[in-house]
C-alpha cells in the first residue's frame, strides 16, 4: 500500500508526514514526547508509529526531505533551513524549531582549512578544490563573491579531505570540536540552520490538513519554547509582595490572586531553570511561602 493511502479504522484522512532520519532523529523524538506525542521506531522499520491515527510517518534522510514535500510525496516533515535552501524546495514554513543534533542551538555550515593553511577568506579561494556535502549553497556564495573555484560533492567524512583531497571544505558543525580534532581552522560561517515544520503549498490549502498542521505546529513551537524553564507558584503577605515581585522575572509579568485569608496573595510565573536554584532562597529571605517548582513541557504564545 502506498504512503498515505492506508486510513484508520474509522475511515478519517491521514497526513503523510516526513520524520528526520539519522542525527536529528532523537532529539525529534524527544521534542514530539514533549509536545505529547508518543512514537516507537521498530527496529529495521522505515515506519515509526505514533499514537494519532491520523498521522502516518515515514523516516527519511534530512537532504531528501524538503524535495518530496515539495513534490507532494509527503504532506510535510521536517527539514533543515540548509536542505530546504539547497534543494530550492518551493514550501510552506510552519515553524522554526530550534534544536540541533545535541542542543537547541543552530547548526552552522562554515568554510575550514587546516591549521597552516593560507587561506583566510573567501578571496583565498579563487583556483581552489572545496569539498563540500551542500554543493549547491557552495556555489551560491562563491558566485556572489565573485569568486571561481572547483566544488566537489564529498560522500561523508568531508573533514579528512584537506590538504590531500582537497583545499579546502565546507561542512557542518555544533561546536567545531570535530574540525578542530582533524586539525582544522575554521576561516568563517556560510549559513546558519535550524530545523523547520514545512508543508506542501497544495497540501496546506486542504482545510482539514492545514487546520492539522497548524495545531501540529503550535504544539511543537511550545515544546521548544518551554525547553529550560520551570513554573514557580508561592504565597506571600500582601505587604511583602513588592519585595518578592521584584525579584521574579516573567515572560510578561506574574500572575498575583488573593487568597481567602484577605492577608496572602499567591503567585504563579515561569522562569528560567537555571535560575531557580539561586531565586528559591531568596523569595524565601523576601518573605514568600510554601514555593514549588514544577516542570513545564509546553508553553504557548
Amino acid at each position: 500500500m502506498a504512503l498515505g493511502v492506508k486510513r484508520s479504522k474509522e475511515g478519517t484522512q491521514v497526513l503523510r508526514f516526513g520524520f528526520p532520519k539519522g542525527s536529528l532523529e532523537g532529539m525529534t523524538a524527544q521534542l514530539f514526547e514533549r509536545a505529547g506525542y508518543r512514537m516507537q521506531f521498530p527496529e529495521r522499520s522505515l515506519f515509526p508509529s505514533i499514537d494519532d491515527k491520523e498521522i502516518e510517518c515515514v523516516l527519511l534522510r534530512p537532504q531528501e526531505m524538503g524535495r518530496y514535500v515539495h513534490q507532494g510525496v509527503l504532506d510535510a516533515g521536517i527539514a533543515g533551513h540548509d536542505w530546504i535552501s539547497e534543494n530550492k524546495a518551493d514550501v510552506k514554513e510552519l515553524a522554526e524549531l530550534r534544536y540541533s543534533k545535541t542542543s537547541f542551538a543552530p547548526t552552522r555550515w562554515v568554510l575550514a582549512v587546516p591549521q597552516d593553511s593560507p587561506i583566510a577568506s573567501v578571496k583565498d579561494l579563487e583556483g581552489k578544490r572545496i569539498a563540500t556535502e551542500c554543493v549547491g549553497l557552495v556555489n551560491d556564495w562563491l558566485e556572489k563573491h565573485g569568486v571561481k573555484a572547483i566544488v566537489d560533492f564529498s560522500w561523508g567524512a568531508t573533514e579528512v579531505k584537506p590538504p590531500l583531497l582537497a583545499d579546502a571544505i565546507v561542512d557542518i558543525t555544533e561546536t567545531g570540536s570535530s574540525l578542530r580534532a582533524n586539525g582544522l581552522r575554521i576561516v568563517e560561517t556560510l549559513l546558519e540552520s535550524t530545523p523547520r515544520l514545512i508543508a506542501n503549498l497544495a497540501a496546506y490549502e486542504n482545510p482539514w490538513k492545514r487546520r492539522k498542521l497548524d495545531r501540529l505546529a503550535l504544539m511543537l513551537s511550545g515544546a521548544i519554547a518551554a525547553q529550560g524553564k520551570v513554573g514557580l507558584m508561592l504565597n506571600c503577605p500582601k505587604d511583602r509582595l513588592p519585595k518578592v515581585l521584584a525579584l521574579l522575572p516573567a515572560l510578561s509579568s506574574p500572575t498575583v490572586s488573593p487568597l481567602a485569608d484577605g492577608r496572602m496573595v499567591a503567585v504563579n510565573t515561569i522562569v528560567d531553570e537555571a535560575r531557580a536554584r539561586d531565586l528559591l532562597p531568596d523569595l524565601a529571605d523576601a518573605g514568600a511561602t510554601g514555593i514549588v517548582e514544577f516542570p513545564i513541557t509546553k508553553i504557548v504564545y
